[in-house]
């Protein structure tokens, strides 16, 4: 396993849009196809407890908000009296967390013990599924040594150290009774393909926290995940890649985040998500005109970078972004350091880090989680499916009942709006293997840049670059924001240059700056002006080459 700390390089060129995917000598991991069950939501609150922090008069207010919003039983709120620091010591947690928590579930009745413990755990029957924890419970253990009852046996020299934990990871595991907090105990709902009231594993919770860098972001948070699941979450997808070369050996380890990515994206593009990737070795780049954002995944930077730095980003309602970093959750009250408060405080409602350096392999997997999300599954049990292991690192930030795509149909004649209307058109596409009159005429029909430009991008996947071209074209001329036209310009820059050349697609994009110059975003082709004619600097060489077409 290889630590996740190496720094990219912010290097931005045409070449680096998506076209191809993923390597065609890397094999993809098959996900199988989820089932969730759609429980009521009445029936979803009924097995949920909300956790706060007696002592943060912010976390009683919270909480009481979220139960509302929800109408989560007021039976079904806990409180705690612990620290209001983020990091406590192991002693602090059993005593003001753990054990209190235990007691509790078993007194009301929540939990029905064993009378010996099995390798299912202590409880035998139980009425709770999953835990909010409301921002005011601390966030993560810190290392303790000489732990009595703890296990080093059996894991890996690179881990025995690590015995540091997420509250949610920890408290997810709370039915085992475990005194084992070095290393990782694995999690038998990893990859799972059903809901998870229909399991069988009722020792495990799956807990999610309710935090961020304000009580208003947490407020916000809540709102707009509940407006969003009734209506649905659209937008693009942005997903940023490294562009690792599977068969290079300097990549070795590193690979597997790049191919969670190319997989999320396979997979959204065909479910009809307009996807707009990324593969070249640098993040998004500050100017970017990253717009109409609904869903974010990539990798991999220390703290905030690329287009969420300009002042004016916002992600849509109920938009989910996370970040790969080792640290990414190391606080959640900053609004401008690591990834996870940053994102939040930009409209994220939901996000995923690391409180500590959890090594890439045990980090969540991306693929798996962007999977379960779009088949319908909660957030707490898509973001529990993509970690194979438990009282580690992740701490899962947002409401644990939050199911974006609970309602997506496929079913419409005729979209009431573009972005159905985009996914429908998509499902005819595949259909009619990769026809898109219906995509065309959807566009027509609506003036619609965003279906336009999905068409682009999907010409542009399959290799069909006049095709690309002209649906870019179209693009522009329906889009009104100046920054949705340079977007799409970057976009076009690629095709231009596949059909005719460097030289062609330089002239294009010189055209588009004379055209776009008094815009904000027109940076954004300067930069990929200087792709093509200006000298790299001395520290932008990437760590391999970007994947080529």
């Amino acid at each position: 396993m290889k630590r996740l700390l190496i720094l990219c390089f912010t290097v931005f060129t045409a070449s680096a849009q998506d076209t191809g995917g993923m390597p065609s000598q890397q094999k993809v991991i098959p996900i199988p196809d989820g089932k969730p069950e759609m429980l009521s939501d009445a029936e979803l609150a009924a097995q949920t407890v909300v956790i706060y922090n007696e002592n943060d008069l912010d976390s009683v207010g919270l909480a009481s908000f979220y139960a509302e919003q929800r109408a989560i039983p007021k039976g079904n709120l806990v409180a705690l009296k612990t620290s209001g620091r983020e990091e406590i010591t192991r002693r602090e947690y059993d005593e003001t967390i753990a054990e209190p928590v235990r007691k509790i579930f078993v007194e009301r009745g929540w939990w029905k013990l064993r009378a010996e413990a099995t390798d299912a755990g202590m409880v035998e029957e139980t009425k709770i599924r999953f835990v909010a924890l409301i921002r005011g419970i601390p966030l993560k253990i810190a290392p303790a040594a000489n732990y009595p009852g703890d296990i080093i046996e059996g894991i890996p020299a690179e881990i025995v150290e690590q015995n540091g934990a997420a509250v949610d990871s920890e408290l997810s595991i709370l039915g085992l009774w475990s005194r084992r907090i070095s290393g990782v105990l694995k999690n038998p709902y990893y990859r799972d393909v059903q809901s998870f009231h229909k399991t069988e594993m009722i020792s495990q919770l799956l807990v999610c926290r309710l935090d961020g860098p304000t009580v208003t972001d947490v407020r916000r948070m809540i709102t707009d995940a509940i407006a969003a699941e009734k209506t649905g979450l659209r937008g693009f997808a942005y997903v940023d890649a490294r562009g690792l070369p599977g068969d290079d050996p300097r990549a070795a380890g590193l690979y597997e985040a790049d191919r969670w990515l190319f997989t999320l994206a396979e997979h959204l593009r065909a479910d009809g998500m307009p996807v707009i990737l990324d593969n070249g070795p640098a993040l998004f780049p500050e100017p970017y005109p990253m717009r109409q954002c609904a869903l974010y995944l990539g990798w991999y930077n220390e703290s905030i970078h690329g287009p969420f730095t300009q002042g004016n980003f916002k992600f849509v309602p109920g938009a989910i972004a996370v970040h790969i970093h080792s640290f990414s959750a190391v606080t959640l009250r900053s609004a401008e350091r690591t990834w996870c408060g940053p994102l939040l405080v930009r409209g994220a409602a939901a996000t995923m880090g690391n409180v500590y350096e959890p090594f890439l392999t045990l980090t969540p997997h991306l693929d798996v989680f962007e999977r379960r999300l779009s088949e319908g599954f909660t957030f707490a049990e898509a973001g529990h499916m993509s970690v194979r292991f438990l009282s580690w690192m992740t701490t899962w930030v947002g409401d644990p009942l939050y199911r974006p795509f609970r309602f997506r149909s496929e079913e419409k004649v005729q979209p009431l709006n573009e972005w159905d209307a985009y996914r429908a058109g998509v499902a005819a596409w595949a259909k009619a293997g990769g026809s898109d009159d219906s995509l065309a005429a959807s566009a027509k029909r609506l003036k619609s840049g965003v279906v336009y430009e999905g068409l682009g991008l999907l010409h542009l996947r399959a290799g069909n670059n006049a095709d690309a071209q002209r649906a870019f074209q179209q693009a522009r001329a329906a889009y009104a924001s100046p920054e949705d036209r340079i977007r799409v310009a970057v976009h076009e820059t690629a095709a231009v240059q596949a059909l005719k050349g460097n030289a062609a697609a330089l002239a294009f994009v010189r055209q588009q700056i004379a055209a776009q110059d008094a815009s904000t975003g027109v940076n954004i082709l300067r930069i990929v002006e200087m792709s093509f004619t200006g000298p790299k600097k001395p520290n932008s060489a990437p760590l391999t080459k970007p994947i080529k077409r």
